[in-house]
């Protein structure tokens, strides 16, 4: 029993030096690596990272309606500008997106996270842009919402003196709004050169008088096998 337990040590023992070892080799070879050698390895992962986000991504699509405002008979011109404003705000609104969900044949939820309103300070213009995967159904929401915003508009035209008509319809784009794998690589290789260099600045560095580090012993090597030992009867 004392037999095997020494040879059980013996031979941990050594695989402990065999693994320390190893790890001196590593912590050796990347201190002999030039410091330049960190902003390439980061940028090289970014640049993949990012590329590989790019591809793997679903591209998606942005359309965009416009409506204007117009002052009815006998009110003021200006007043046009502020109702417009008004109208944006509450574009992406329930009370619009609710009735707006049965042109578009998507949910409020969709509505609400895909859809946003813009408006201009100089002018009575409203802007409405939808995103989706499908170019189609970007068009189609977007002109679902503009069309339920003029609804609105028409129903508090006796109040307000002022109505929303439609400038221009959206169209289907023919290219994706986001960026392609080319730029998100891009962005991934800026990214990562920048953690390499900093990674680079915060580094421990060794100094011109600090001794070397102590070199490792290895350890024991295992014992034979002691032979089968009879005692004799």
């Amino acid at each position: 029993m004392t037999e095997h337990t020494s040879e059980d040590r013996s031979r941990a023992g050594a695989v402990a030096g065999s693994g320390r070892r190893r790890a001196a080799a590593v912590r050796s070879r990347l201190r002999a690596l030039p410091p330049w050698s960190l902003l390439v390895a980061g940028a090289l992962a970014g640049g993949l990272a990012g590329g590989a986000y790019g591809l793997v991504r679903t591209p998606q699509y942005t359309a965009t309606s416009y409506v204007v405002a117009v002052p009815g008979k006998g009110s003021d011109p200006a007043a046009a500008l502020g109702f417009a404003q008004a109208y944006g705000r509450v574009a992406t609104q329930l009370a619009v997106l609710g009735d707006a969900q049965v042109w578009a044949g998507v949910p409020v939820a969709t509505l609400r996270a895909s859809v946003r309103a813009e408006t201009s300070p100089d002018a009575p213009m409203v802007s409405v842009s939808a995103t989706s995967a499908r170019p189609d159904l970007a068009a189609d929401m977007a002109d679902a919402v503009t069309r339920a915003l003029t609804r609105h508009a028409r129903d508090s035209a006796a109040g307000t003196r002022v109505t929303l008509r439609r400038f221009a319809r959206a169209t289907e784009p023919a290219e994706p709004s986001t960026a392609s794998p080319a730029v998100t690589a891009l962005v991934g290789l800026s990214a990562g050169g920048l953690l390499g260099g900093l990674t680079l600045l915060v580094r421990p560095r060794r100094a011109a008088g600090d001794p070397p580090e102590p070199a490792t012993v290895p350890g024991p090597s295992p014992a034979p096998a002691a032979a089968d030992v009879r005692t004799p009867l």
